[in-house]
């Protein structure tokens, strides 16, 4: 059964509530801009470090307002026939075998017929573009830095008007404009000209109490004190000069991991135990387990136990 879409909030604060009951804890400045890509139909650009929510954004707000959820993972090397269309090859040439077999040799009606949408396979631009009024899905272009330049500049006309030309077929063009997320984990700038056809946001890691509210949603059987010493270790590893610092995808997967070895609070075996679910490269686990873990730990159970 498809899903109802509704209707779009019409405020902000209409904008917080709709992603609070759908689990994600957003500030009031990403609200305000999702309010406004909403309200102006123009694409949104989220940039941010891995792991702080920003996919996320798109299936939560895809999930609120009853909308398909289309996903455009970009790649190193992503081309037209991935990320818009391609003929069905093999289809096409069984058809035209058929045709001769029968005799059929009119080459402008073959033509025709092999390139019609019948064979046709539609890749996720083109998916995003067909919605239909009321019911435009929500489009994730998701880490587009990991593309190169020349898809990025093939957005432009898309991102502008929401169209694409098929050569065999004409120009396709979005009955309603689908909601565009776009991500990047800022491996690499991307161009001016894209930016300007968006909103922007950065998505920054959330602040200690915002972040153990999402543990709350997110692992529920948690023990309350455990959730908070894990919220708060990170938000200390956070200020640490590491390789990578986890993100609150980290901090999630930390605190149910924890919540499955029966742990209700943190102590040293236990944090050097797990700490692999938390950080992925060799160099900040060593540095955490040479010392920095420890005291960090220590931190935590201190300033918790003065704020009881």
């Amino acid at each position: 059964m498809e899903a109802t879409s509704r209707p779009f909030p019409q405020s902000i604060d209409e904008t917080l509530k709709l992603l609070s009951e759908a689990d994600y804890v957003a500030d009031r400045a990403l609200a305000t801009v999702l309010f406004l890509a909403l309200r102006m139909k123009r694409p949104l650009f989220l940039e941010g470090e891995a792991g702080v929510g920003k996919t996320e954004i798109a299936k939560v707000l895809a999930e609120a307002l009853g909308r398909p959820l289309i996903r455009l993972q970009c790649y190193e090397g992503l081309d037209v026939s991935s990320a818009v269309y391609e003929w069905n090859y093999a289809a096409q040439m069984i058809e035209i075998r058929m045709e001769e077999a029968e005799g059929r040799v009119d080459r402008g009606a073959m033509e025709k017929n092999v390139f019609s949408e019948k064979y046709l396979i539609r890749r996720p631009v083109l998916q995003a573009l067909e919605g239909k009024k009321g019911a435009a899905p929500v489009f994730l272009i998701d880490e587009l830095d990991r593309t190169d330049e020349s898809f990025e500049a093939f957005l432009l006309e898309i991102l502008a008007d929401f169209q694409v030309t098929v050569p065999e077929l004409g120009t396709i063009k979005a009955e309603e404009p689908p909601i565009v997320i776009i991500t990047t984990n800022r491996t690499r700038e991307i161009h001016d000209a894209l930016k300007r056809r968006c909103l922007y946001h950065w998505v920054d890691y959330p602040d200690a109490a915002r972040e153990l509210d999402i543990v709350a949603r997110k692992v529920p059987q948690a023990n309350q004190r455990l959730s908070a010493e894990v919220v708060s270790f990170v938000q200390k590893l956070r200020q640490l000069e590491l390789f990578k610092v986890p993100g609150v995808a980290e901090t999630i997967d930390w605190a149910g991991a924890l919540t499955e070895l029966d742990k209700v609070a943190l102590d040293p075996e236990t944090v050097s135990d797990t700490i692999g679910v938390l950080l992925k490269y060799q160099d900040d686990i060593a540095r955490i387990e040479q010392g920095e873990g420890r005291r960090l730990l220590k931190e935590v159970k201190a300033e918790l136990a003065a704020a009881e």
